[in-house]
């Protein structure tokens, strides 16, 4: 199951940040232990992990209308850069 990084910009941090239980409920069908960030220089800057065990899942969620209205709804700032964790060295 690959863990991803997703960081990506916010209008308001402290909005998008007390949207972290309705983050976990969007994620929970393709992916499992969702931890939210915030920068710690006090920018806009945010990213959630998660273990993805359904990427097809997370690929549909990410381009549906549910996910546009959620990410609107907590201020986010598009681009987001999705980062997979890397595979160990051989």
């Amino acid at each position: 199951m690959p863990r991803i990084v997703v960081t990506h910009a916010v209008k308001d941090v402290k909005h998008w940040a007390s949207k972290g239980d309705e983050r976990v409920k969007d994620i929970a069908s393709f992916g499992s232990e969702v931890v939210s960030y915030v920068a710690a220089d006090g920018s806009n800057q945010v990213a959630v992990s998660g273990n993805v065990h359904d990427m097809e899942g997370m690929m549909a969620y990410m381009q549906s209308p549910e996910a546009a209205e959620a990410m609107e709804a907590h201020g986010v700032i598009q681009p987001l850069i999705i980062h997979f964790e890397a595979p160990p060295p051989e």
